[in-house]
C-alpha cells in the first residue's frame, strides 16, 4: 500500500512527509521534527530534479534523505542554542550562584586556603589569610573553589 502510494505521488511523496513532519512539530512539544521536516522537503527537491534518472531509486533517496537530516538538526541545534536565553541562566552553576553572598570562615584561610559553610555544603575558599569566625563574601567561583575577601 504505502509502495503505491509512493509511486503515485512521486517525488511529491517527500514534499507531503516534509509538510506532514512540520504540521506535527506545530502539535508536539520541542523543535526537532522542524529540521526533519526541512529535510525531507530538500529530498523532494532533488527527487523534483532526479525522479526521471536511472540512478535515483528509494535506496539513494533515503540515504539521502538522513544525510539531509543529519546536516538541518546539527545546523538547527546551533541556530536555536545560541538564541535562546534561559529565566535561570545559574541553575546548573552552584558555585556561580554563591557569587555575593557572605558566610562566615569555618577553617581559617593560611596561606590563601580555608573553608567555609554555605547551606549545608562546606565549600574550599581562597583569599587573604583570614582567622576562624571571620565574616567574608564570595567574589568569585572556580570549579569547586570561591574566591573571598574580607565582608
Amino acid at each position: 500500500m504505502i509502495a503505491r502510494i509512493l509511486l503515485e505521488l512521486g517525488p511529491w511523496s517527500w514534499w507531503v512527509l516534509g509538510l506532514v513532519l512540520l504540521a506535527a512539530e506545530l502539535v508536539l512539544p520541542g523543535v526537532f521534527l522542524v529540521w526533519i521536516g526541512f529535510a525531507a522537503l530538500a529530498t523532494g527537491s532533488l527527487s523534483l530534479l532526479l525522479w526521471d534518472t536511472a540512478f535515483w531509486v528509494w535506496e539513494i533517496q533515503v540515504v539521502v534523505f538522513a544525510l539531509h537530516s543529519v546536516f538541518a538538526v546539527l545546523i538547527g541545534r546551533r541556530f536555536v542554542s545560541s538564541s535562546v536565553e534561559s529565566d535561570e541562566p545559574l541553575l546548573n552553576k552552584r558555585g556561580e550562584s554563591l557569587v555575593g553572598r557572605t558566610a562566615v570562615l569555618e577553617q581559617p584561610i593560611a596561606e590563601g586556603r580555608g573553608r567555609v559553610r554555605l547551606d549545608d555544603t562546606t565549600w574550599s575558599v581562597e583569599g587573604p589569610d583570614l582567622p576562624v569566625g571571620t565574616r567574608v563574601r564570595i567574589v568569585a567561583s572556580s570549579g569547586r573553589n570561591l574566591t573571598v575577601e574580607r565582608a
